[in-house]
């Protein structure tokens, strides 16, 4: 049992020296608490000093041996400035700047198609016509109608002049002329619409119907692209809603078109978000004059915004308390707790919103026994003089 004892006081002992010798700060610790101690780094140093520079005065009063202060080495590096938020990336859809469906205005027999997939057209032009045998006929019969009709109006005309005829035949004739000339009018329209014409200029897409086909009225024959311009709708977070706007500058690429860029600027925003994605929707415009993009592909959509600007630290800087996160700045030979909170985490730093300037001389290493104030030697590093020396010329 003493045996164990004698262990246990022995091994007490050799901790505590271990303690006095090997941890930072201890002796300090001992001298605020009254207690003196004859030996260890602070009374070697005292000895080793001149009489009159030791502390507590030498051999004068008070003048027995004390603890030196510990000057802790570090190491600093350079506070940078990175800038985040400043381009938004996104998906977007191309559609055409116009785009029609040509369908046939009335029913009937599909006669012949005059256009080819992907021929470029002008507004006008004919894409195809019907069956229009009978609509013919019409015409001819109104025109000979109204030839009639006119005919005897000058007749009438004529005679009334001579009072040979009454006023309501002069009349009569009038009104036979004017319905003839409607009749011709509604048979050449309906002539007319026989006839299927683009009302755009732009390629032509694949035909839906082929000729000596039945064709309904209102159905599809096929569609008229107007790709000079691409429009490409895309989605920003809520967050961006403040900073879109028309006329801003996008960049897009296509993925089926890799290593190429196009530049044009956004046309149209959106009035309201999206409740479920909180996203709105934006609308760039991308001049397209040689027709290499199309309707239907989908982009990469970049915009480039003014950011937001913070300084970035050393990963190994950052400390935590109570408080919250903090790192030490190099100042004169002495540490400074400075505020950090931390923003982005980025491989090659810590983005933080503190009161740092670029130059700005960041403790890395030697920081664990740091108090705001104390000494510190600088072994390696930036001492924050060049960041000093700018901030007084501005």
């Amino acid at each position: 049992m003493i045996r164990q004892l004698l262990i246990c006081v022995i091994l007490l002992v050799a901790a505590g020296f271990a303690w006095l010798f090997y941890v930072p700060g201890a002796p300090e610790v001992l001298a605020r608490a009254g207690i003196a101690v004859p030996f260890g780094p602070a009374s070697a140093e005292a000895d080793a000093a001149p009489r009159g520079q030791r502390p507590g005065g030498g051999g004068g009063p008070g003048g027995g041996r004390g603890f030196a202060a510990r000057v802790n080495n570090v190491v600093t590096t350079g506070v940078t400035f990175s800038t985040i938020n400043d381009t938004l990336t996104a998906i977007g859809e191309g559609t055409p700047d116009r785009s029609v469906t040509v369908s046939a205005a009335t029913g009937g027999e599909l006669a012949e198609v005059l256009v080819r997939p992907g021929q470029v057209v002008a507004a006008g032009d004919v894409i195809a016509r019907l069956d229009a045998a009978a609509q013919q006929i019409a015409v001819d019969s109104a025109a000979l109608a109204i030839a009639d009709a006119r005919a005897t109006l000058a007749r009438t005309q004529g005679l009334a002049s001579t009072n040979v005829v009454a006023g309501t035949a002069l009349s009569a004739a009038q009104l036979a002329a004017d319905t003839a000339e409607l009749e011709l009018r509604n048979a050449q329209m309906e002539l007319d619409r026989r006839t299927i014409t683009s009302p755009i200029g732009g390629s032509v897409g694949l035909l839906r119907v082929t000729p000596g086909n039945y064709v309904a009225a209102q159905s599809p024959v096929t569609t008229v692209d107007d790709t000079s311009t691409i429009l490409i709708d895309f989605w920003v977070p809520e967050r961006y809603t403040g900073q879109i706007e028309p006329g801003m500058s996008v960049n897009v690429a296509a993925v089926a078109l890799p290593g190429q860029v196009f530049t044009g600027d956004i046309s149209a925003v959106d009035n309201r978000l999206d409740p479920a994605s909180r996203t709105l929707q934006v609308q760039a415009q991308i001049p397209n004059p040689d027709g290499v993009l199309r309707s239907g592909m989908s982009f990469t959509v970049s915009v480039s915004f003014a950011g937001e600007r913070y300084p970035a630290v050393n990963p190994l800087a950052i400390l935590w308390s109570a408080q919250g996160s903090y790192v030490w700045q190099y100042v004169d030979g002495k540490a400074k707790r400075v505020p950090a909170e931390i923003i982005q985490r980025n491989s090659d730093g810590v983005l933080v919103r503190a009161d740092l300037k670029e130059g700005d001389a960041i403790i890395t290493e030697g920081i664990l026994q740091l108090s705001d104030g104390a000494d510190v030697a600088l072994l390696e590093g930036p001492d924050g003089s060049a960041a000093a020396t700018a901030a007084a010329q501005n």
